[in-house]
């Protein structure tokens, strides 16, 4: 293996003496993203600017058997950018810029480093009334190359889909250092599909250096509903039968009694203590389709004994219901100094059973559990509380997380909705 300060050198040599970090405490920074885990000691951290030098690196790193990651913000919370090896994290955030707005085709040509919020923030601003829609809970920091490496999901992917939906091309530099275009504008791409490929294969077949993605116009009407019920079993329930309706929402998001209770200690939007669990749903669409909807949806409600539906008058209170839902995972750092959050996924009719067995295992381990979930695609996120300076807690936390996701394969889920493996 090189000399650590001969390796410095060679890598200021690519991407220039101001773009490595190299000192202790700088490279403790880049050991640890927003899951619980920790890595091991880095060589360097280093941020290049180009596809180009981003494969000098990796050849650079395969010539001296040096293992690589590439890193984003750092807001993954299953430990993807980790460097378990030590090694040398290429970290993308001066690839920051949006090269291309082509409205006529609906698509976009992005660089990894462009944080997933700040692209529709730059569409709204020119008045487009077009969007990129994935909107992983995530979105005010994290990446679209984050995004790209995860196949993350969202509030509203139940209507529009996980990020492999919107992603239509990538540059990618390939463990070889080659690099590589797939896909593109045209939408019947021949032969097999690299592109669906690479999204969510988090960094493993290369490192994505562009983005093409598409762009989808905003819709005519959005309507926020807030749908209280008396447990957890009821609102899981309706969301079956909203869907069993033929019904689509945008969005179907569920928050349990626990949930809600963080939730309204930090930011105080109003869930009243004796509910025991909240939806909120979101429709958009035509104007006019949107009154039999509404309909359809009470009734669904009514049969599972909801206890009030509100909609959303203002943007301001639009804003507010969604600020709840965004800020649940923050809002468990009340609780303790770490918070564990499990993503597992199942069929939406084993919602109800799957969060029985949560708690359950939570009882057995004396865990407080906070439940959230994009239920109408059965995607749960428990949230663990934890202290993790105390190894017999946490060593009971890892076992619940564990044991959670064995019960999403029993019912016939899978061990990851969104944040990775």
């Amino acid at each position: 293996m090189v000399d650590t300060a001969q390796a410095i050198r060679e890598l200021e040599a690519i991407v220039g003496a101001e773009h490595v970090l190299s000192s202790r405490a700088e490279r403790s920074v880049y050991g640890y993203d927003a899951s619980v885990f920790r890595g091991q000691e880095l060589l360097a951290v280093v941020f290049p600017e180009s596809a180009v030098q981003i494969a000098q690196l990796v050849l650079w790193c395969h010539q001296h058997q040096i293992p690589y990651l590439a890193r984003g913000t750092g807001t993954g919370i299953s430990g993807a950018a980790i460097p378990t090896q030590g090694g040398l994290v290429i970290e993308t955030a001066r690839m920051n810029r949006v090269l291309e707005i082509d409205l006529d085709n609906g698509v976009a040509v992005v660089e990894p480093g462009v944080i997933n919020q700040d692209l529709k923030q730059l569409l709204q601003r020119h008045g487009y009334s077009y969007t990129y829609v994935p909107d992983p809970g995530s979105q005010v920091v994290s990446t679209i190359g984050g995004n790209v490496a995860t196949n993350a999901g969202g509030m509203h992917c139940l209507k529009y889909g996980i990020t492999s939906n919107h992603i239509l091309g990538l540059e990618v530099v390939l463990p070889n250092g080659t690099i590589v275009d797939v896909g593109g504008k045209v939408v019947d791409q021949p032969g097999a599909d690299l592109t669906g490929l690479l999204v969510g294969s988090e960094g493993t077949l290369g490192i994505v250096t562009k983005i093409m993605v598409r762009l989808l116009r905003l819709p005519e009407t959005v309507i926020t509903q807030l749908a209280l019920f008396k447990t957890v079993d009821d609102a899981a329930n309706t969301v079956s039968d909203i869907i069993g309706a033929g019904l689509l929402p945008a969005a179907l998001e569920l928050l349990d009694q626990a949930c809600m209770q963080v939730v309204e200690q930090a930011v105080h939007v109003g869930y009243p203590a004796d509910a025991g669990a909240a939806l909120i749903i979101e429709l958009d669409g035509l104007h006019e389709d949107m009154p039999r909807s509404l309909e359809l949806i009470a009734a669904c409600c009514r049969e599972h004994d909801v206890l009030s539906i509100e909609t959303a008058e203002t943007a301001e209170a639009v804003a507010r219901l969604w600020l709840s839902r965004r800020a649940a995972f923050g809002a468990m750092a009340r609780l303790a100094s770490h918070c564990y959050i499990v993503d597992g996924c199942v069929p939406r009719t084993q919602l109800p059973e799957a969060l029985r067995r949560v708690n359950a295992i939570g009882e057995r381990y004396g865990l407080r559990i906070a439940n959230l979930a994009h239920a109408g695609d059965g995607n749960l996120h428990p949230g663990i509380p934890f202290n993790k300076r105390d190894p017999h807690e946490t060593a009971r936390v890892l076992q619940a997380g564990r044991e959670i996701l064995e019960v999403c394969v029993a019912l016939g889920g899978s061990i990851t909705g969104e944040h990775g493996v």
